[in-house]
């Protein structure tokens, strides 16, 4: 196989962090540069950069036209070659003091519109709120090409509902990995209906997390206050990490060939978000090597 090449597909360059902004305060100087190259060196292949409001999506479709290897999501009218998804948008009943559950419900469904119009795939959100989240997919089954829920945190019980729709794939990084009921949830997902990310510079993978012990890759780190850009922020996620993922995935999976599930990730994001580069080949080659094992 293939050295290992992974997409993150979801990366909050827009967060003030990536200036050099923590809490209002100016720590040191946009790096999105330096933290792209140690992405592209640790064998990230691609970035999707999420937006969550008009504002953040027009930032994010910015940063995406400075590098090739980046693309975006946006949640109104995606008219350009680097946008790749809708969203971010969902259900979160866990931040009711920024919407309340209504509004959230009658906006979402709304999207699912801009979907079918831009024949694009979704980029979905999902939390504390799966019921009504699978409720509202239910009823636009067919108005959307194939989607992703990212930043999975949810039961086996949701995990079931959302692997119910066979256009859907479950993403998963730090914040997805915390306990070993999360871990058990993990377990579940088919490599076939999984993809990966890091939702940088949050959910990173802590050293309290039930799957630390699967990490292998590390880099030094320093405080923001000591800023080197040679070394990670502490504190702060970022895209080259998105390896430390599959890492504590394939750990708690008991799965070995890291190379070919890796490459079966790859293959399940470039599906739904860059179909026009599905190596029909690979995949072929993919499915009779997941089924012999």
């Amino acid at each position: 196989m293939a050295p290992i090449r992974m997409i993150d597909i979801a990366v909050n360059f827009t967060d003030g962090m990536f200036k050099g902004i923590y809490n209002g305060k100016q720590h040191h100087v946009s790096d999105i540069a330096t933290v792209l190259s140690r992405a592209w060196n640790a064998g990230v292949d691609r970035i999707i950069v999420t937006g969550g409001s008009l504002e953040e999506s027009k930032e994010a479709l910015a940063i995406a036209e400075t590098d090739g290897r980046l693309f975006c999501t946006v949640g109104v009218h995606p008219t350009r070659c680097k946008v790749v998804a809708i969203g971010e948008c969902g259900l979160d009943y866990d931040r009711l003091h920024f919407c309340p559950p209504e509004v959230q419900k009658k906006y979402f469904e709304k999207q699912f519109e801009l979907a079918y119009a831009t024949k694009l795939p979704m980029f979905l959100h999902m939390r504390a709120a799966a019921e009504d989240f699978c409720e509202i997919m239910e009823r636009n089954i067919n108005k959307f090409t194939g989607g992703v829920s990212h930043s999975f945190t949810g039961s086996a019980e949701d995990r079931d509902k959302l692997l119910s729709f066979h256009n859907m794939y479950i993403g998963v990084n730090g914040c997805s990995l915390k306990m070993a009921e999360n871990l058990d949830a993990v377990r579940g997902i088919p490599v076939e209906r999984m993809m990966i990310e890091t939702d940088s510079p949050y959910c990173e993978i802590k050293s309290t997390h039930a799957g630390i012990n699967f990490v292998k890759s590390l880099w030094p780190s320093k405080k923001k206050e000591k800023y080197d850009k040679e070394c990670l922020v502490k504190g702060r996620n970022e895209p080259c990490l998105v390896l430390q993922v599959l890492e504590v995935i394939a750990g708690c999976k008991g799965i070995t060939d890291i190379d070919l599930f890796s490459a079966t990730l790859y293959q399940n994001t470039c599906r739904v978000f860059f179909p026009h580069d599905l190596d029909a080949a690979a995949d072929a080659l993919l499915a009779g090597r997941n089924e012999s094992q």
